[in-house]
């Protein structure tokens, strides 16, 4: 099993300078963003031969489940997890290596403006996200893929909430009831915890397609604040 390492909690400190940490040779740094919003499991599996699989990828950044557990396009768990392994099973079968994350934390009192609280039953969606990420981490050990608990390292960096300084967009630093979305600090948190992930654990750096929703998708492309532009970014030579 390939060797897992976390960031810790002074990579916040890091958000300020990019600091970037020394990374192995490659001719040639390639970065696909392939995220789409509103995407769930099943989404990804309708779209997975054009988007992922045709840029014949050696690496493959996966993050999926947000909204699979909200209501609106609500996938129970057992068919997450059946879809997730799917998705895991299509890639690896085009020999690219396989990068799984967990979710990001919510800000719960947005998000029952557009979702049914009845909907979380009594686990709540802080209930039904731990066991989506439990799925994520269960799928990583049973595929052999590499894993990172982002999620995690949003929770313990405790920079979600209702204050400017959250991670997550509220009304404080964005005017925007959204509870859901990084803000561009919280998109560069993510494009360095992806690159220290594959550095330290040599991952490839070239052809690598990160594949997921909105929170992969952001502002599109590889040229704004989404977590694949800052990653294209930090694997280019200096």
């Amino acid at each position: 099993m390939q060797r897992r390492t976390f960031l810790s909690t002074s990579i916040l400190g890091a958000l300020a300078t990019a600091v970037k940490l020394p990374a192995m040779a490659a001719d040639n740094y390639t970065v696909i963003n392939a995220g789409v919003g509103g995407n769930t499991t099943a989404d990804l599996l309708k779209r997975i031969d054009r988007d992922c699989l045709a840029h014949k990828p050696a690496l493959t950044v996966l993050m999926i489940g947000t909204n699979d557990m909200n209501s609106r396009k609500y996938i129970p768990l057992p068919q997450y997890r059946e879809n997730l392994s799917t998705l895991i099973k299509k890639i690896k079968g085009v020999n690219s290596q396989v990068l799984l994350m967990t979710i990001c934390p919510f800000i719960d009192e947005y998000l029952f403006t557009r979702h049914d609280k009845a909907h979380y039953g009594t686990e709540g969606p802080a209930g039904r996200r731990a066991e989506v990420n439990r799925t994520i981490k269960a799928l990583a050990e049973e595929h052999k893929t590499s894993f990172l608990d982002l999620g995690a390292l949003f929770d313990k960096a405790g920079k979600v909430g209702l204050d400017k300084n959250s991670l997550i967009q509220n009304e404080a630093n964005t005017n925007k009831t959204d509870g859901v979305h990084p803000t561009p600090d919280g998109y560069r948190f993510i494009g360095l915890a992806v690159y220290q992930h594959i550095v330290y654990n040599h991952l490839p750096q070239s052809r690598i397609v990160c594949f997921g929703d909105s929170i992969t998708a952001a502002d599109g492309g590889v040229q704004k604040e989404s977590y694949p532009a800052w990653l294209l970014r930090l694997l280019q030579p200096a």
